[in-house]
This record gives C-alpha cells, sequence and structure tokens, in this order.
C-alpha cells in the first residue's frame, strides 16, 4: 500500500497504515513516522517583528528573576530593621537559600512536564505561581512564612527557566541563537536594576515606614508578572516539540503563520527545497531514555553543562544575594542607600551580553566560554585580595564588581545556552532543569547561607577565602570548556544534537 500522503507539501506521512480485515486503520500517533522540513523552515527565516515578541514576552522571565534577587539584596538591611521580623545576616541567607531551593525543585519538576505535555503550558502555570507566591511574600510575618514564600516564588521561576529557554531556542533561526540566548539573559540586570530603582524609592522613610517599603517592593514583581501574562497569550506552542508528540499537522499549521507574519506570503514552494528530517513520532521520552542519553551517550557535555552552572552559581548567587551585606558592614553604607550602588553593578552585568555577546556567534562557543568564565575568575580573586586589605572604598569596590560581572555575565548565560543546545530535543527542557537544579543546589543553595556566615565573622579574611572559592571555580570551568565546549555557532539545534526520534 502507498503511503498516506499529508495535506500539506512540507509534511509527509511515511508509515503505511496496517490493515485489518480488509480496512486501513490509523496506527497510534506515537507510532507514525513523519517527514519534514519545520526545522529548516523555522532557521531559514530572518529576525522579524515575531521573534522580537517572542524574546520581549518569555525572556522578562529572567527580569523577574533579576528583580527578585536585587529585591533580596537590596531590602535585607530593611529586613534587619523591620520591628515585626528582626532578621540576622543568617537569617537573610538561609531565606535566600529557601529562594534557590525553591528554584532547584521548581526546575526539575516542570522541566520533566515541558518535555512532558509541552513549553506554551508550563509558562502559564509557572508564571501563576511565581505571581501568587511573590505577592504573599509581602504579608510575611515571621521568618519561617517568608522563607515558605519565597520557596515557592524561586519554584515558580525556577519552572519558568526551563519552559522558557526550551521554547526560545526552538523558535529563534540558527543565526541568532547565541546572541540572542545571551541578551535575553542578561535582561536579569534589568529586573535587578527595577528593583534597585524601587528599593530606592520604598525604602526611603519619607516614603514608607520601615515595615512597609520592603512589603511593597514584592509588588512590583506581581505587577509585572500580570503584564507578562497577558503578553503571553498569543505565544504559539514550539513546532519543534509538536513535531515529535503527534503533532505534526498543528506545527506546521504554526510555522506556516509564523512565515506569513515575518515574510508577508506562504512560503510552501522556499519549504519544498530545505532539507528535511525524518522522525517517529512519540508521545513522551522515558526517564531511563533520559538518563542514558544525558549520562551516556552525552556525559561528556554533561560534564561541561554541570561545571559551568555550578561555577555561575556560585558565583552569583553567593555575591550578587550579600552584595547589600557588605556595603552596609565593612562600608558603612545605610540601607535605604544600598540601590545606588546596584544601579552601576547591573549596568556592567548588561553590558557584557550586549557588547561580547556577538562573538559567541562569530569567534564561537568554545573560545568565548574560556575567556569570559577565565577572565571574571582572575579579577574576582584580585578584588577579593584588595578587599581583604581594606584598601577599596564603597565606590571602588562597586567598580571593580562591575568590571569583573562585565565578563561574568556573558560567561554565565553561556551556561544557559550550552545547556539549552547541546541536548535532544526530546530531553531539552528536562537537560536545562536538572543542570540548574545540580549547579543551583551545589553553588548556589549553599553559597548565599556560606557568604552570610562568612560576613557575620567581620572577618575581612573569612570573606576573601569565599570569593577565593568562588574564582577557583571559574578558572576550572574555563579549562573545562576550552577542552570540551561544543562548537554550535550558527548550527541547527537538530545538527547540534539530532533528535532520539530521528530515523536515519
Amino acid at each position: 500500500m502507498a503511503p498516506r500522503q499529508a495535506p500539506v507539501p512540507d509534511l509527509r506521512i511515511v508509515t503505511p497504515a496496517p490493515q485489518s480485515a480488509g480496512v486501513a486503520r490509523e496506527l497510534p500517533e506515537h507510532d507514525r513516522i513523519i517527514e519534514t522540513s519545520i526545522p529548516a523552515r523555522l532557521d531559514d527565516l530572518r529576525w522579524s517583528g515575531f521573534h522580537t515578541r517572542v524574546v520581549l514576552a518569555l525572556g522578562i522571565t529572567w527580569v523577574l528573576d533579576g528583580l527578585e534577587v536585587t529585591l533580596a539584596g537590596a531590602l535585607s538591611g530593611a529586613l534587619k530593621q523591620s520591628p515585626v521580623l528582626h532578621f540576622s545576616n543568617l537569617d537573610i541567607g538561609l531565606a535566600n537559600s529557601a529562594y534557590l531551593a525553591g528554584a532547584v525543585l521548581g526546575a526539575l519538576g516542570f522541566g520533566w512536564l515541558t518535555d512532558r505535555i509541552g513549553r506554551r503550558k508550563l509558562f502559564f502555570i509557572t508564571l501563576a505561581l511565581y505571581l501568587s507566591a511573590t505577592a504573599a511574600t509581602a504579608l510575611s510575618w515571621n521568618v519561617a512564612v517568608y522563607a515558605l514564600f519565597r520557596f515557592l516564588t524561586g519554584a515558580g521561576i525556577g519552572g519558568e527557566y526551563t519552559a522558557i529557554n526550551s521554547t526560545i531556542q526552538e523558535l529563534v533561526p540558527a543565526r541568532y541563537r547565541g546572541w540572542t540566548d545571551l541578551m535575553i539573559n542578561g535582561s536579569f540586570w534589568l529586573g535587578a536594576a527595577l528593583g534597585a530603582v524601587g528599593a530606592i524609592v520604598l525604602l526611603d522613610p519619607e516614603v514608607a515606614s520601615a515595615d512597609m517599603g520592603w512589603r511593597l517592593a514584592y509588588g512590583i514583581g506581581a505587577g509585572l508578572g500580570l503584564v507578562v501574562l497577558i503578553m503571553r497569550m498569543w505565544i504559539p506552542e514550539s513546532p519543534r516539540w509538536l513535531m515529535i508528540h503527534g503533532h505534526p499537522e498543528q506545527a506546521h499549521d504554526i510555522v506556516a503563520a509564523i512565515e506569513r507574519d515575518v515574510t508577508g506570503h506562504d512560503r510552501e514552494e522556499r519549504a519544498k527545497s530545505l532539507p528535511k528530517i525524518r522522525l517517529r513520532m512519540r508521545d513522551h521520552t522515558p526517564l531511563l531514555e533520559v538518563a542514558r542519553t544525558l549520562f551516556s551517550v552525552y556525559r561528556q557535555r554533561s560534564l561541561v553543562g554541570l561545571t559551568l552552572m555550578i561555577a555561575q552559581a556560585f558565583f552569583y548567587n553567593a555575591i550578587f544575594f550579600t552584595f547589600a551585606l557588605v556595603l552596609t558592614d565593612f562600608y558603612g553604607i545605610q540601607a535605604d542607600h544600598v540601590g545606588w550602588y546596584i544601579l552601576p553593578f547591573a549596568a556592567g552585568n548588561v553590558l557584557g551580553p550586549l557588547l561580547l555577546g556577538r562573538l559567541f556567534d562569530t569567534l564561537g562557543r568554545r573560545a568565548m566560554i574560556t575567556f569570559t568564565y577565565g577572565v571574571s575568575g582572575v579579577l574576582l580573586a584580585l578584588t577579593g585580595y584588595l578587599f581583604s586589605l581594606g584598601v577599596l572604598s564603597a565606590q571602588t569596590q562597586t567598580a571593580a564588581w562591575m568590571v569583573i560581572f562585565f565578563f561574568a555575565s556573558p560567561a554565565a548565560s553561556a551556561a544557559y545556552l550550552t545547556v539549552s543546545e547541546n541536548f535532544p530535543l526530546e530531553v531539552r527542557a528536562l537537560a536545562i532543569a536538572l543542570f540548574y537544579a545540580i549547579g543551583t543546589g551545589l553553588g548556589g543553595v549553599a553559597g548565599p547561607a556560606l557568604f552570610g556566615a562568612l560576613l557575620d565573622s567581620g572577618a575581612r579574611g573569612a570573606v576573601f577565602a569565599g570569593y577565593l572559592f568562588g574564582a577557583a571555580l571559574r578558572v576550572v570551568a574555563a579549562l573545562v570548556a576550552s577542552r570540551y565546549a561544543v562548537a554550535a555557532e550558527r548550527k541547527s539545534l537538530e545538527d547540534v544534537a539530532r533528535p532520539l526520534a530521528v530515523m536515519e
């Protein structure tokens, strides 16, 4: 019997329908084999308003995370002065660790669901969780309740990472993927700037009382999240996910609509000349196959991803979560003035991906990851030494951090880029979740609590030891990347890592 033809030119169902008593019956969706040029069609597009809207509606997750992390740091002085909470440095460190622990568990749970039931459903669920939890944080009445709501806020953000990064990777053309991903991750610092300005205004005693300012500040994220919820209504499901999970016709319709949006006309004739890929559709990927893929087939890539994520998680979370405490405890900066110091710090983090990002697509992933991780590690060690000698002022300390994170910001973004593009489509979201979870669990959750304890000691030498450890992790990550990082620049996702469902 001849293969059944799909009613679209770039999509062919090549599995013949089996016979039963002389009557043709359909195979289950997950047993069908398709031949399609959908990935090539997505990569063949130029940058357009559609891609910009995707980046704005989905990339805003990083702005929200930057806002939350900045508020956690900038509000720490206010939390210590609150007549209701009376936080210690250790309390603040533990609460920040609770946020990161929530992000770890949220990434794992929602990451599994993202690969199982789709990207689009999850980026609504995770945003709703974030919205409700960050609003509830403002109502906290003791340390335990505050930590619980921070945990739930982190779970929403962690889930966002997996759904959002996988969706953006699968919708953005290959030649723009590196720079776009770094810019999106760098937008974390736009959120940081927003959080800093919010803290400056709301911690002013003339604007709000000591116990009300920090509560109002957490409302910023809830308000921004509501706007994002509306912006996401029109974002489609990933066609790449749909074509493998039994919905090839729907995937084609979405791609055709995107092409019309980008070019103003149908591109069916163009689709006929593009490379095709043959896939066996499936409804899910068993966890055993996921484990084999990550830790056997791609174990070298997993080593690189894990090393990069641990190094960047410790580096960022340990330092930035305690940024305000260093300024208040060692430099005598008032809590309501901390936001002014975060603004230049955030500027360095935004400028790094903006100015260096395109080099990740031209000079290449391996060279730039090695360079940015190595330079930021060496600069942190040098700055930590100067801090231990007591020769820095609050201004020069901030300037030094600004330079360090000019290089550290694209490095951290490259870690997320690496774990999201180096693995097959069927396990992409869970791979992002797993490496984010392990990296944050080992490098991030322990970091704020460790630095909180080091700061409580009041000894500059103890804090310097923490900085040295973070610097060493960065240098090790640079060495691993120089040897094992994948040259994925300007390549289709399917060329970087073939789908598990591919039929040769």
